[in-house]
Protein backbone atom coordinates (compact mmCIF):
# COMPACT_ATOMS: atom_id res chain seq x y z
CA UNK A 1 0.00 0.00 0.00
CA UNK A 2 2.80 2.28 0.66
CA UNK A 3 4.40 1.32 -2.41
CA UNK A 4 1.31 2.63 -4.70
CA UNK A 5 0.92 6.32 -2.71
CA UNK A 6 4.55 6.32 -3.36
CA UNK A 7 3.95 5.97 -6.72
CA UNK A 8 0.67 8.10 -6.97
CA UNK A 9 2.82 10.98 -5.73
CA UNK A 10 5.60 10.50 -7.93
CA UNK A 11 2.97 10.28 -10.35
CA UNK A 12 1.75 14.05 -9.07
CA UNK A 13 4.54 15.62 -8.80
CA UNK A 14 5.81 14.99 -12.61
CA UNK A 15 2.31 15.62 -13.62
CA UNK A 16 2.65 19.14 -11.82
CA UNK A 17 6.35 19.51 -13.15
CA UNK A 18 5.23 18.97 -16.89
CA UNK A 19 2.32 21.51 -16.55
CA UNK A 20 5.05 23.92 -15.04
CA UNK A 21 6.99 23.09 -18.06
CA UNK A 22 4.39 24.44 -20.08
CA UNK A 23 2.79 27.05 -18.42
CA UNK A 24 4.82 30.62 -19.01
CA UNK A 25 4.23 31.69 -15.71
CA UNK A 26 5.94 29.16 -13.85
CA UNK A 27 9.47 30.59 -14.81
CA UNK A 28 8.01 34.58 -14.13
CA UNK A 29 9.82 36.50 -11.35
CA UNK A 30 7.93 40.16 -10.04
CA UNK A 31 10.27 40.81 -6.97
CA UNK A 32 12.71 42.32 -6.11
CA UNK A 33 12.09 45.06 -8.29
CA UNK A 34 15.11 47.10 -9.80
CA UNK A 35 15.29 50.75 -8.95
CA UNK A 36 14.69 53.33 -11.23
CA UNK A 37 17.88 54.81 -12.13
CA UNK A 38 18.34 57.91 -15.39
CA UNK A 39 21.03 56.98 -17.23
CA UNK A 40 22.29 60.15 -18.26
CA UNK A 41 24.05 60.83 -21.36
CA UNK A 42 28.05 61.81 -22.34
CA UNK A 43 27.45 64.96 -20.38
CA UNK A 44 24.98 64.18 -17.80
CA UNK A 45 26.16 60.77 -15.19
CA UNK A 46 23.47 58.42 -14.23
CA UNK A 47 21.12 59.92 -11.37
CA UNK A 48 22.48 57.27 -8.69
CA UNK A 49 26.39 58.59 -9.39
CA UNK A 50 28.64 59.78 -7.19
CA UNK A 51 30.43 62.50 -8.57
CA UNK A 52 33.76 62.45 -7.62
CA UNK A 53 34.94 65.25 -9.76
CA UNK A 54 32.85 67.99 -12.25
CA UNK A 55 35.21 70.95 -13.12
CA UNK A 56 34.89 72.92 -10.38
CA UNK A 57 36.14 71.66 -6.68
CA UNK A 58 38.73 69.41 -5.17
CA UNK A 59 36.33 68.79 -2.50
CA UNK A 60 35.74 64.38 -3.01
CA UNK A 61 40.12 64.33 -3.48
CA UNK A 62 43.14 64.84 -0.56
CA UNK A 63 46.69 64.67 -1.57
CA UNK A 64 47.72 60.72 -0.24
CA UNK A 65 49.52 62.63 3.07
CA UNK A 66 45.84 64.31 3.92
CA UNK A 67 47.28 67.44 2.59
CA UNK A 68 45.54 70.02 0.32
CA UNK A 69 45.42 69.24 -3.14
CA UNK A 70 47.77 70.85 -5.22
CA UNK A 71 46.77 70.33 -8.74
CA UNK A 72 45.62 72.72 -11.05
CA UNK A 73 41.95 73.28 -12.22
CA UNK A 74 41.25 75.29 -15.22
CA UNK A 75 38.68 74.42 -17.66
CA UNK A 76 36.47 72.53 -15.73
CA UNK A 77 39.40 69.76 -15.93
CA UNK A 78 42.41 69.00 -13.74
CA UNK A 79 45.73 68.94 -14.69
CA UNK A 80 48.57 67.27 -12.18
CA UNK A 81 50.89 69.47 -10.88
CA UNK A 82 54.18 67.35 -10.84
CA UNK A 83 56.16 66.93 -8.31
CA UNK A 84 52.96 67.99 -5.46
CA UNK A 85 51.94 64.39 -5.08
CA UNK A 86 48.89 62.39 -5.97
CA UNK A 87 45.40 62.62 -4.40
CA UNK A 88 43.56 59.97 -3.20
CA UNK A 89 39.43 60.32 -2.66
CA UNK A 90 38.31 61.33 0.56
CA UNK A 91 36.59 58.64 0.73
CA UNK A 92 36.33 54.91 0.25
CA UNK A 93 35.07 52.55 -1.93
CA UNK A 94 34.77 48.77 -2.88
CA UNK A 95 32.96 47.22 -5.49
CA UNK A 96 32.52 49.77 -8.42
CA UNK A 97 31.39 51.26 -11.90
CA UNK A 98 33.98 54.51 -12.25
CA UNK A 99 34.28 56.65 -15.04
CA UNK A 100 36.87 58.99 -15.76
CA UNK A 101 38.22 60.66 -18.74
CA UNK A 102 41.52 61.70 -19.18
CA UNK A 103 44.21 63.51 -21.34
CA UNK A 104 47.84 63.35 -22.09
CA UNK A 105 50.01 66.60 -22.78
CA UNK A 106 49.08 67.61 -26.87
CA UNK A 107 52.98 68.25 -27.23
CA UNK A 108 54.65 64.80 -27.17
CA UNK A 109 57.84 64.90 -24.56
CA UNK A 110 59.90 61.90 -24.09
CA UNK A 111 58.84 57.86 -24.97
CA UNK A 112 57.89 54.87 -23.22
CA UNK A 113 56.76 55.19 -19.62
CA UNK A 114 58.17 58.79 -19.59
CA UNK A 115 55.13 60.19 -22.10
CA UNK A 116 51.52 60.97 -20.26
CA UNK A 117 52.01 58.67 -17.91
CA UNK A 118 49.52 58.10 -14.51
CA UNK A 119 47.41 55.82 -13.17
CA UNK A 120 43.82 54.67 -11.74
CA UNK A 121 44.48 52.80 -8.74
CA UNK A 122 41.16 51.24 -7.16
CA UNK A 123 41.37 50.73 -3.35
CA UNK A 124 45.07 52.46 -4.13
CA UNK A 125 46.49 49.63 -4.77
CA UNK A 126 45.25 47.92 -8.28
CA UNK A 127 46.46 50.30 -11.31
CA UNK A 128 44.78 51.08 -13.97
CA UNK A 129 47.04 52.36 -16.02
CA UNK A 130 47.50 56.31 -17.79
CA UNK A 131 49.50 56.69 -20.57
CA UNK A 132 50.26 58.19 -24.31
CA UNK A 133 50.26 54.91 -25.92
CA UNK A 134 49.89 56.27 -29.48
CA UNK A 135 52.46 55.08 -31.44
CA UNK A 136 54.73 54.96 -28.14
CA UNK A 137 56.44 51.37 -27.19
CA UNK A 138 56.56 50.24 -24.55
CA UNK A 139 56.51 47.26 -22.42
CA UNK A 140 52.74 45.95 -23.58
CA UNK A 141 51.62 45.08 -19.55
CA UNK A 142 52.58 49.08 -18.86
CA UNK A 143 50.75 50.38 -21.78
CA UNK A 144 47.33 52.65 -21.52
CA UNK A 145 44.30 50.27 -20.28
CA UNK A 146 46.68 47.63 -18.92
CA UNK A 147 46.23 46.44 -15.39
CA UNK A 148 50.06 47.85 -14.69
CA UNK A 149 52.60 44.48 -14.89
CA UNK A 150 49.98 42.30 -15.01
CA UNK A 151 47.79 42.51 -17.90
CA UNK A 152 48.03 43.91 -21.46
CA UNK A 153 44.90 45.54 -22.60
CA UNK A 154 42.94 42.91 -25.59
CA UNK A 155 44.13 46.01 -28.06
CA UNK A 156 45.57 49.55 -28.21
CA UNK A 157 42.56 51.88 -28.46
CA UNK A 158 44.69 55.12 -27.80
CA UNK A 159 43.66 58.51 -28.86
CA UNK A 160 46.20 61.33 -30.40
CA UNK A 161 47.97 63.00 -27.33
CA UNK A 162 46.29 65.85 -26.73
CA UNK A 163 42.31 64.12 -27.39
CA UNK A 164 39.98 63.08 -24.19
CA UNK A 165 39.85 59.63 -23.75
CA UNK A 166 37.55 57.20 -21.64
CA UNK A 167 37.87 54.73 -18.90
CA UNK A 168 34.63 52.84 -17.89
CA UNK A 169 35.90 50.49 -15.17
CA UNK A 170 33.80 47.56 -13.62
CA UNK A 171 35.53 46.83 -10.81
CA UNK A 172 35.14 43.78 -8.00
CA UNK A 173 36.93 44.23 -4.72
CA UNK A 174 38.58 41.06 -3.32
CA UNK A 175 37.16 38.92 -0.50
CA UNK A 176 39.35 38.13 2.72
CA UNK A 177 38.55 34.97 5.11
CA UNK A 178 38.55 35.49 8.68
CA UNK A 179 42.27 33.96 9.09
CA UNK A 180 42.94 37.03 6.23
CA UNK A 181 43.48 34.69 3.18
CA UNK A 182 42.46 35.86 0.02
CA UNK A 183 38.66 33.78 -0.87
CA UNK A 184 38.16 35.87 -4.01
CA UNK A 185 40.54 38.14 -6.30
CA UNK A 186 40.02 41.43 -7.44
CA UNK A 187 38.60 41.53 -11.13
CA UNK A 188 38.24 44.34 -13.58
CA UNK A 189 36.54 44.78 -16.95
CA UNK A 190 37.28 47.81 -18.34
CA UNK A 191 36.34 49.66 -21.78
CA UNK A 192 38.81 52.34 -23.28
CA UNK A 193 37.17 54.83 -25.26
CA UNK A 194 33.64 52.46 -25.56
CA UNK A 195 36.30 49.46 -26.95
CA UNK A 196 36.58 46.49 -24.31
CA UNK A 197 39.97 46.09 -23.28
CA UNK A 198 40.26 44.03 -20.00
CA UNK A 199 37.57 41.57 -20.37
CA UNK A 200 36.86 40.65 -15.75
CA UNK A 201 40.36 39.20 -15.31
CA UNK A 202 41.42 38.52 -12.38
CA UNK A 203 44.02 39.62 -10.49
CA UNK A 204 47.51 38.13 -8.92
CA UNK A 205 47.34 41.02 -5.98
CA UNK A 206 48.09 44.67 -6.05
CA UNK A 207 49.66 45.70 -9.37
CA UNK A 208 53.86 46.24 -8.28
CA UNK A 209 56.25 47.83 -10.10
CA UNK A 210 59.31 45.53 -8.78
CA UNK A 211 58.24 41.72 -7.94
CA UNK A 212 55.75 39.34 -7.66
CA UNK A 213 51.86 40.75 -6.61
CA UNK A 214 51.04 38.92 -3.57
CA UNK A 215 47.53 39.67 -1.86
CA UNK A 216 47.22 41.17 1.83
CA UNK A 217 44.52 41.55 3.85
CA UNK A 218 42.77 44.73 3.93
CA UNK A 219 39.24 46.58 4.44
CA UNK A 220 36.49 46.70 2.68
CA UNK A 221 36.64 50.03 1.25
CA UNK A 222 40.05 52.50 0.31
CA UNK A 223 39.86 55.40 -1.76
CA UNK A 224 40.67 56.39 -5.30
CA UNK A 225 44.26 56.94 -6.06
CA UNK A 226 44.69 59.27 -9.03
CA UNK A 227 48.86 59.49 -9.66
CA UNK A 228 51.17 62.32 -10.13
CA UNK A 229 53.83 60.63 -12.82
CA UNK A 230 55.63 63.71 -12.93
CA UNK A 231 54.00 64.57 -16.50
CA UNK A 232 50.85 66.99 -17.25
CA UNK A 233 47.84 64.41 -17.49
CA UNK A 234 44.42 65.88 -16.97
CA UNK A 235 41.30 64.53 -15.68
CA UNK A 236 37.53 65.66 -16.07
CA UNK A 237 34.18 64.24 -15.22
CA UNK A 238 34.76 61.46 -13.19
CA UNK A 239 31.90 59.79 -11.58
CA UNK A 240 31.15 56.91 -9.77
CA UNK A 241 28.26 53.70 -8.87
CA UNK A 242 28.44 51.95 -5.55
CA UNK A 243 27.80 48.08 -6.97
Amino acid sequence: MKQVIFLIGVILISMENQAQEKDPKATEAYEPVPSVVEPGNAQTPPSDAVILFDGSNFDQFEKTDGGQVEWEIKDNFMTVVPKTGSIRTKKGFGDCQLHIEWRSPEVVDGNGQGRGNSGVFLMGKYELQILDSYDNDTYTNGQAASIYKQYAPLVNACRKPGEWQTYDIIFTAPRFGEDGRMVTPARFTVLHNGVLVQNNIALLGPTEYIGIPVYQPHEDKLPIILQDHGDLVSFRNIWLREL
